[in-house]
């Protein structure tokens, strides 16, 4: 069943292991959306830390210095673990990597191949016997050295407490998967319009959330803040009966479309108390509030205080 919303407790720890010549794109797409969930959810929902072969100076193929928390060997437990490879994955694949990696797997609860990360994975006989994918431009080569990896091509692979996945936009949507599993839904569609990600670019196999109509009518939501529609006429431009478009908001949400919609509206409130000068006045009339009172009750219930700063007190 999913989840619109779940209150975690300590956050969740994770490891990037990056090799040299990584990807900035495929740390970005996980570590950016992890931020904003930390930020969206007035919480630390994630931990994470910076991982090297060796503690010092690590240099993606577009030569950003990031600079390790951590030697892997010295490295703490960690609840995921990304292991972060692109260019050059042949020559990182040496007995002291293959080692490093089987012995830090066993302390983390999931391992995570990012780009040709599966490969070192695999070579470490981390995934063997387990269905795998890899950047799709050695998925062929892969398939020929590891005989006993299932080689599929698709963007995303779970398999127990592997995961593979083939490439940078493809790390985006496994960690928005990661951020639905652990903090639910709600912050996950705050994180896609933080990112003006639509969701329905998603691959299905990744895991269930909006698609069709419910994608349609979120399009709507965030179209007419200033102006709220009923369900019935979101319903009449999706083309989907009322009583059938809540029922998939609530398969793949756990939400109705009325929550879905106040939540989008006060996410929008808080942007502008956040970002702008605006009077709470102006705010509720283009978050569709009838009064700054009704917006102040919503806003109160929803984030735990009232809408705060000296922007918001009206000269009157």
């Amino acid at each position: 069943m999913q989840k619109w919303s779940i209150q975690s407790h300590a956050p969740v720890s994770v490891g990037f292991l990056l090799f040299e010549r990584f990807s900035n794109m495929c740390l970005a797409n996980c570590v950016e959306p992890m931020r904003a969930a930390n930020t969206l959810g007035d919480r630390q929902v994630y931990d994470w830390a910076f991982v090297g072969l060796n503690q010092g100076v690590v240099t993606s193929s577009s030569q950003l210095s990031v600079l390790t928390d951590h030697a892997i060997a010295d490295a703490p437990q960690f609840d995921y673990l990304f292991v972060i490879a692109s260019y050059d994955y042949d020559t990182h694949d040496t007995p002291a990597t293959r080692r490093a990696l089987a012995k830090v797997s066993t302390s983390c609860k999931v391992m995570i191949g990012l780009d040709t990360g599966a490969w070192l994975m695999a070579s470490a006989g981390l995934l063997e016997h387990k269905r795998a994918t890899v950047h799709w431009d050695i998925l062929d080569s892969f398939s020929e050295r590891f005989l006993n990896v299932e080689p599929l091509r698709e963007r995303v692979v779970r398999d127990d407490n592997r995961v593979t996945c083939a490439g940078a936009t493809s790390a985006y949507d496994l960690t928005r998967e990661l951020i639905c599993d652990h903090i639910g839904h709600g912050i996950a569609l705050d994180v896609d319009a933080l990112f003006m990600r639509r969701d329905d670019l998603r691959p299905r196999h990744i895991g269930s959330g909006p698609s069709g109509p419910v994608q349609r009518a979120i399009d709507l939501m965030h179209r007419s803040i200033e102006t709220p529609m009923m369900l019935d006429e979101i319903s009449r431009q999706v083309a989907c009966p009322p009583k059938t478009l809540s029922r998939r908001f609530q398969a793949a949400l756990g939400a109705t479309p009325g929550q879905v919609y106040r939540h989008i509206r006060l996410s929008a409130a808080r942007h502008l108390v956040e970002s702008s000068s605006l009077q709470i006045t102006e705010i509720a009339v283009r978050t569709g509030y009838e009064s700054p009172a009704a917006l102040t009750r919503a806003f109160k219930k929803r984030f735990g205080h009232a809408p705060r700063g000296s922007s918001l007190i009206d000269p009157r």
